[in-house]
């Protein structure tokens, strides 16, 4: 005999529809830098648990490519891009937690990376993406890079010295395929096996990344006013050099990408999906304060 209980829930549920269940808040997906783990416990392990204690019930998932810590930061080195971001998705899709979507966050080159991950596959789809310190428009040059272990950064100084387009290098060092040769773009859209078409910089436009990319609620960009490792530091908000030289740099809106729109970003800043935000100090460097009152709002979205 059917339970008294069971038959009123169901006349509810005729007479107002299903109720709304609070899914609780959206997940969030780190991606580290050069150097670094997805786990360290002074870097992201560190992020983790302040997202954590600020959005109590939300699941992060910070990304390691590779089996194991060491693998994780030397392919940040020498994984090609094009490994690693398919890499990233079969991991994100096959986490139950994020298959709704989840909220992307980049530091350093994971910025670029994520973004690429967007741009190419968005499933699951990301709502908000945040990067800090990313170099979309790449680097013309590399100071000095982070991390705790200097022979790698040492060895990808010199592959660079050797050339960053010579065919071996752009095969074999993650840093060389987002290098951005100012000085002679000719070279850049001919040698540079990743970032050229990343940014449909190509004259056979990718129309499913820019709408991919378009698709974002929020497109969040942090640069690091004092920053002495990227090179230029306006790369972090997508500008760079003007070209044919490397005094001189442009924003983003002064750039051909925005003015004819190649990746959406024209329209997406008229719809207000743009969020150029500084952070004063050097690449990276930034306070519990800082990163609770000007990120924490866009993972609470």
């Amino acid at each position: 005999m059917r339970s008294p209980v069971l038959a009123f829930v169901a006349v509810l549920v005729l007479v107002i529809g299903p109720v709304a269940v609070d899914a609780g808040p959206r997940p969030v997906v780190m991606w580290h830098g050069m150097g670094d783990t997805c786990c360290n416990p002074f870097s992201l392990g560190a992020i983790q648990k302040l997202i954590e204690q600020q959005i109590p019930g939300v699941f992060v998932h910070s990304l390691q490519i590779g089996n194991n810590s060491l693998d994780d930061q030397m392919n940040g080195f020498f994984m090609p891009i094009a490994e690693q971001i398919p890499y990233a998705f079969n991991q994100i899709s096959a986490i139950p937690q994020l298959a709704t979507g989840f909220h992307a966050l980049g530091f350093s080159q994971g910025g670029q990376f994520l973004r690429a991950y967007v741009q190419q596959y968005n499933s699951p789809p990301v709502t908000n993406l945040i990067t800090l310190g990313g170099q979309h428009q790449g680097v013309y040059g590399m100071p000095r890079c982070p991390g705790v272990n200097s022979t790698l950064c040492e060895i990808a100084r010199k592959m660079l010295d050797v050339g960053a387009y010579v065919p071996f290098i752009q095969k074999r060092l993650v840093q060389a395929e987002y290098w951005h040769d100012a000085i002679n773009e000719t070279n850049y859209m001919e040698h540079n096996e990743w970032l050229p078409g990343m940014n449909n910089e190509l004259a056979q436009k990718n129309q499913t990344y820019k709408q991919n990319l378009m698709s974002l609620q929020n497109f969040v960009m942090v640069q690091f006013t004092e920053d002495s490792m990227v090179q230029p530091r306006s790369s972090e908000w997508f500008g760079f050099y003007s070209p044919g030289q490397d005094k001189m740099e442009q924003n983003l809106t002064q750039s051909q990408l925005y003015k004819q729109d190649w990746l959406g970003l024209q329209e997406m800043n008229q719809q207000n999906k743009l969020h150029f935000i500084p952070c004063v100090g050097d690449h990276l460097q930034f306070t519990d304060t800082w990163f609770i009152k000007n990120i924490i709002p866009f993972l609470k979205q």
